[in-house]
This record gives C-alpha cells, structure tokens and sequence, in this order.
C-alpha cells in the first residue's frame, strides 16, 4: 500500500485549474478529489528511487474556495488521521476581486519540536498558526518563496548526523549535501514540519532557487567556478541540486499547458525511471545554461508576475558579464513588454536585491570593474578575492546588467498604458527594507519600489547588520563614489534612497493589489509562551491610492 512521504503541496493555480505535488513510498496512482467536484489523477514517475506525482486539478470554478483530499490508489492519505488542522482548500482566483501576495527568501529548516530555535520563529510558522487560528480570516492568495528554500551548504546537526551515517564527513563536501538522496532530506526536514506542511497545502507557493539551493555564492564568477569544477564534488552538487529543485520546486511553476510542451517532464514520466533523462537535462543546463529556462511569468488577472532566475542565467567571463544570458534577458524584455496597457501592477521577482545601499552598490561596481582589469592584472587578482569573501555578485556587481534593467523598468512603467506600479521583490540579504528609484528628466508615470523580505527564518550577524546600516549614510555615499572613480565607473542611470528600514528579523511582506491600487504590510514573526509564533505588523503604508 503506497503512503504519503512528502506534501501535498498546492503549486500552480489559476480560475479553473491547479497543481498539487506529493511524494510517495511506492508507485500507485495519485489522485485529488475536491468537495465541488473538481478533482484529477496522476501515476507517479521515478527519480532516484523517490516516486512523485503532480496531479492536475481540472473543474475549478473561479472565486470560490473548495476543500480537497489526496487519494493513492483510491486509498485517502490526507488530510491525516486526527488532524488539528482545517482541511485543505483550494482557493480559485477570480478575475475581479483583490490579489494579497506575500513574499519572503532565507528559511533554514527549522530545530525538531521542541528544540530551541537559534535563529527564531519561523515566520511561515507564525503565519501558518494565525491562519489555523482563523480558518475564514485574510489569507494570502498566493505565496513566493524567492531563494534558499533549503540550505545545501548550512545543514543542521540533525542532517549531519543522519549523513554521517552514510559517508564519512571528513571528505569533501563535509557537511554540505553530496547527492541526490541528501538533497531529498533537506525537503524533509523542511517541509514535513506540521503546521508548514498544511500551509503548503493550502496556500499556492511559487519558487525560484538562489545560491544556498546549491550553494553559497554559486556562480559569483568565471574563476570560482573553474575552481568549483577542478574539485571532485562539485559536478555531482550541482545535478543534485538542479535535479531535485527541477522536482520539488519548479514543476510546480508551470501551468498544465506549459506542463504538457514539457519535453523533460514527458521524458520523465513516459519510462520506468526518470533519474537517466533528469540527469541528462541537468547535465544540459550546467554546459550551456540557455538549454533551460528557470523564469517564468504568472498573469493573476490585471496583475503581471516575472520570476527571474538571477543565478543559472549568468554570463561569467569578465569582458561580458551579465546576470541574464542573451535569452533570458530577451525573454525578459518580451514578457515585461507584452500587451502594454494589458497589467496594473507588474512584480519582478529576482532572488537578488537591485538596489543596494550606495556604499554596497559602488563597491560591487568598482569590484566588477578591477576583476576585469581596468587596474591592471594586480588589482585583478586582488578584486577577485574580495568579491568571494565580500559576497560581491548582486546586480550591482554586473553594472550593465543593472543598467539594462532600468531602462527596462523606465520602458514599462512610462506612458499613457503604464501600470501603477513596478514592485521588484527580493530577498538574500537577510533583512528588509524599502527603496525608490529617480530617473533624470521626467522618470517613469507608474510607482517604481524595490522591496526586500528577507529571512523568513534565519539570522544575520551584528557586523553585517552595522553595514547595511552605514551603508546609506552620506559618509558611506561619499566613500562609494570614490571607489567607483577608482574603477573608473559610469554614473548609474538612476538614483534612489531609502523610503523604509532596514528591519532585521524573521519577516514576510504582504501586497495587497486591487485595481489601481496597492498596499504593502511587513510583519515580524514573534514567539509567545505556550502558543504558536505570531506575526507582528511593523509597517503598513499605501503605495498606490
């Protein structure tokens, strides 16, 4: 009798269909079976001994709710027996109406119940818990998870014990994750968690990996990558990581359509195991990363979403750097620019921040600059171990690729069609805030912000906490503008300043979109003795009347 492993998770959805994904013990038949009559059934396919199934739910009507339950050969595996929880429900989005999407990056699994909790709640915890709380009260209509859904190279005490008893530890990669069977048990560790687990089943998440996924700073560099490839691990890494992000977290990006134009998912499921044609595609992506494609595009009515891979897509030689390869960032363009006047909101999500503080940005800039030898091989060589032990590899640290994108953005919020506003959101940095851009001349008609949530559980050192503090200062502006005339660097073809924070914390910010208009809410995840975490609401401002 096959059982549920792992999930389920609501994924995809729209006004008449969804997604749901599940892990199972054994191959069987998976099934959803909605309380309207809405439903679908999947066989699950086979990857490195896990067997999994995304179920496509068909018969939805659009602006209703419906409780669901998840059937393995007509066998019901959930909602568990005894559960404390509400049943799971699928919330069809309706084209009228408002749109709430809450975003966050950086969760760290969190310690087993009871533990102590080094890093502080959870804030997908806390959530999960005001929603348990309040089954018919506002919820998020959708959820993006914008990197570091797991940690590769962080792993828990937990995790390093249960490796340990499979290889020894002292041999490269040590702590971090090896394979594709450790990578399974970061999913677990992360999404088996009780209240997280019916969150995920009952709020539709959308993903996009960052560098923890793999691994930290992951193609930060031309050089760092030829030193990743000369180790004996690293090539069996990256397909882990690209293999199980492929299953756990981007499948459940596509639409049934695009689903069905999949090549690599019909592959997967049309023989016995899939592990051969899902290696073969990863290995694809690592030599030549415009063989894949990570981003993505969502349409929830009058609102534009844009999830940009800004880690797999990048040029690394020196002389051409980018964040996006000639085709994702020709994808880009055409997505932002599709239909004009077609959205009132348009949402990038990019896992890195596009405006930093001036003191990081200038320094990213004249980094990039020095490790393509605008100062000649020596501070070349030198540039280079800064930017790895700094973490220099934002937007700023590819300047035309963050030029590019401005004048994107100025593109697409200009004009008689533009929208209300252009959100970016971000994570990474392990705290949030707020900034606004200005373009010389008479700048875009639509409201321009780069909002930054970050972690949703994790933590951030006081030292890196006074940076980014200082980091705005008019002091630190001034010492930024002298690197960058050091690296002999361009005006950047806008300007910004800080409208809000930085917050530090374990956070998630809401937006709330309807018609023209939209609000934004951060709230913190705080504990309370004897109860689930809360959340916290720190700000709540208007950003488009």
């Amino acid at each position: 009798m096959a059982g549920l492993r792992l999930g389920p998770l609501l994924r995809y959805t729209d006004g008449s269909s969804a997604t749901v994904w599940v892990e199972t013990s054994r191959p069987c038949t998976a099934a959803v079976r909605c309380a309207d009559g809405a439903g679908g059934t999947a066989p699950t396919f086979q990857v490195a001994g896990h067997h999994y199934a995304l179920i496509p739910v068909t018969g939805l009507t659009a602006g209703t709710s419906t409780t669901y339950e998840v059937l393995l050969d007509d066998t019901p595996v959930w909602p568990l027996p005894d559960s404390p929880f509400p049943p799971s429900a699928i919330h069809a989005p309706g084209s009228e109406g408002g749109l709430r999407v809450a975003f966050g990056s950086c969760r760290w699994a969190a310690p087993p119940a009871g533990g102590h909790d080094p890093v502080g709640p959870d804030a997908l915890d806390a959530l999960a818990t005001r929603l348990v709380a309040d089954p018919e009260g506002e919820r998020p209509d959708v959820l993006l998870l914008l990197g570091d859904q797991v940690y590769a190279d962080e792993t828990s005490e937990t995790t390093q014990r249960w490796m340990a008893a499979r290889r020894d530890l002292n041999d490269p990669p040590g702590n971090g994750v090896a394979d594709y069977e450790e990578y399974t048990h970061l999913y677990y560790e992360s999404w088996l968690d009780p209240r997280i687990r019916w969150l995920l089943s009952t709020v539709p998440s959308f993903m996009i990996f960052d560098d923890h996924d793999v691994i930290d700073d992951w193609n930060t560099s031309d050089a760092w990558l030829a030193d990743m490839r000369a180790t004996g691990w690293w090539q069996e890494r990256l397909l882990s990581g690209l293999m199980s992000y492929w299953v756990h977290q981007h499948l459940g990006n596509l639409s049934l359509e695009e689903l069905a134009a999949d090549p690599v998912y019909e592959g997967v499921r049309k023989v016995p195991d899939g592990t051969d044609v899902l290696r073969a595609f990863a290995a694809r992506a690592d030599a030549d990363a415009a063989t894949a494609r990570w981003s993505y595009r969502r349409d929830f009515g009058r609102v534009r979403l844009l999830m940009v891979d800004s880690r797999a897509a990048r040029v690394l030689a020196e002389d051409r750097r980018a964040m996006l390869d000639p085709g994702e960032e020709a994808w880009l363009h055409e997505q932002v620019l599709d239909g004009p006047g077609s959205y009132d909101h348009l949402l990038l999500g990019t896992s890195l921040p596009w405006l930093l503080p001036h003191l990081v940005h200038d320094a990213e800039g004249w980094n990039a600059a020095l490790c393509r030898g605008e100062r000649g091989e020596r501070w070349a060589r030198v540039g280079e171990k800064v930017r790895r032990a700094a973490d220099l590899e934002h937007w700023s640290a590819f300047p035309e690729s963050f030029a590019g994108l401005a004048e994107l953005i100025a593109e697409a919020g200009s004009g008689r069609d533009a929208p209300a506003t252009v959100c970016v959101l971000s994570g990474d940095v392990h705290h949030a805030y707020i900034a606004e851009p200005s373009w010389p001349g008479p700048g875009p008609d639509a409201r321009v912000v780069q909002l930054v949530c970050s972690p949703v559980h994790n933590s951030v050192p006081m030292s890196i906490r006074m940076a980014f503090r200082v980091g705005w200062t008019t002091v630190a502006r001034a010492f930024g503008r002298c690197l960058a005339r050091h690296g002999r660097l361009p005006r950047p073809p806008v300007d910004w300043r800080k409208t809000g924070g930085p917050w530090f914390g374990n956070q998630l910010m809401t937006l709330t979109l309807r018609g023209r208009s939209a609000r934004l809410r951060l709230e913190q995840a705080r504990a309370r003795e004897g109860k689930g975490p809360r959340l916290t609401t720190l700000l709540d401002s208007e950003l488009a009347p």
